[in-house]
């Protein structure tokens, strides 16, 4: 496409009325005068950066899981409809043949396809080595403690695309991982864990720089013992993850964790499964039987097991709970996951000679069209 003419474009030093110019991927001009040849709208529009779902398993049917090319193109084609224009597919804690088979298509897909819809920009590893008490909708069966040597493997498998793991510092071999991560420019990220504060430091220590759905699946906070949440608000090394949809995280506990960290240190996940954007019913999260009700994801005995989340509600979410401007709220699912995984030369924020993922909504903030590396992937009708 050409570009955009006559809307409001959310630049890193504010919002401007004029045209935005699209050659092949990039984004060649802004303007705010003269004429453009592109798309018009019939209704006063702005446009924002593309969102990057740097912890997502599933959407419309289809998990990272499944270990298949036609899985993730749609996992890539569903997901601009919620403004998500990049992402991390999530694997899981399965067996290792599953988690290997899973990232060994993941490498595929990106060296062969990777070119129309939400851009493959690399892989979140989830488990397996996590603790078995925390696992949350994780099958403990398949927890393994945190080993160098079987990492490895995963890496290579990859293609070496891993950029994030979720690991439990506190079981054997955690700070030996995350150091080595570490050492590979690999984001150790801490979840699913029962660390104390005073593990939760080493950690940091050994190089440990996220905090994976923080709140969730981690020792919360009490005045005795501060946990991983309390070292969450505490130490600006760590950055947090959250799944914003009111449900897994209490709004005043967002508003807590956004008065401590502030929208440059927390990144909007939305941590979906396969069934986000289906009806309620059951489905399949890594062998688990999961239920849908009311769009709440639960596996027996009511624990939460991931959600249905969009990208566009987490935004708005925040918007509404914090009482944020549409900047600081997209800075928080666009600009932030972009600079903490090494993609902001090329993603977060709309500037010239950067890729063409753009948003645009309307005045209710609802998706009009969205644009992935200069090609419309979606178009409201």
């Amino acid at each position: 496409m050409k570009g955009l003419k006559n809307v409001n474009i959310l630049t890193p030093t504010g919002i401007i009325h004029g045209h935005l110019e699209i050659q092949g991927e990039k984004i060649h001009r802004i303007l705010t005068d003269g004429a453009c040849d592109g798309v018009a709208f019939d209704e006063e529009v702005i446009v924002v950066p593309g969102f990057i779902d740097q912890h997502i398993h599933g959407v419309n049917r289809s998990d990272a899981m499944d270990g298949t090319m036609e899985d993730l193109r749609n996992m890539a084609m569903s997901l601009p409809k919620e403004g998500t224009t990049s992402f991390l597919p999530t694997t899981m804690t399965q067996s290792v043949e599953n988690i290997l088979k899973a990232l060994r298509r993941i490498k595929e897909y990106r060296e062969k396809e990777n070119i129309e819809g939400a851009e493959v920009v690399g892989i979140h590893l989830e488990g397996p080595f996590i603790n078995p008490e925390a696992c949350g909708a994780q099958d403990p069966q398949y927890i393994v403690n945190p080993d160098i040597d079987l990492f490895d493997r995963f890496f290579k498998a990859s293609g070496e695309a891993i950029k994030i793991v979720t690991l439990a510092p506190e079981q054997p071999g955690g700070f030996e991982l995350i150091r080595y991560l570490t050492s590979l420019g690999v984001i150790a990220s801490i979840g699913h864990t029962k660390a104390t504060y005073e593990q939760t430091l080493q950690a940091i220590e050994a190089g440990a720089r996220l905090s994976t759905h923080t709140y969730n699946a981690m020792t919360g906070l009490h005045h005795r013992q501060i946990g991983v949440v309390g070292a969450v608000l505490l130490h600006e090394e760590l950055h947090a993850e959250l799944i914003a949809d009111g449900l897994h995280v209490h709004p005043k506990a967002i508003e807590i964790l956004y008065k401590n960290k502030g929208r440059d240190s927390i990144t909007l996940i939305t941590d979906s499964l396969r069934a986000k954007g289906l009806p309620d019913g059951i489905y399949d999260l890594g062998g688990q039987a999961v239920t849908v009700q009311n769009g709440e994801a639960r596996l027996p005995g009511n624990v939460l097991a991931g959600s249905t989340l969009r990208m566009i509600d987490a935004v708005k979410n925040v918007m509404r709970y914090l009482g944020l401007s549409l900047e600081d709220a997209v800075a928080m699912a666009s600009t932030n996951p972009a600079k903490q995984l090494g993609l902001f030369d090329r993603k977060g924020s709309i500037e010239v000679g950067k890729d063409a993922d753009l948003v645009v909504l309307n005045r209710d903030y609802d998706i009009v069209m969205t644009i992935c590396r200069g090609r419309i992937a979606y178009q409201k009708h």
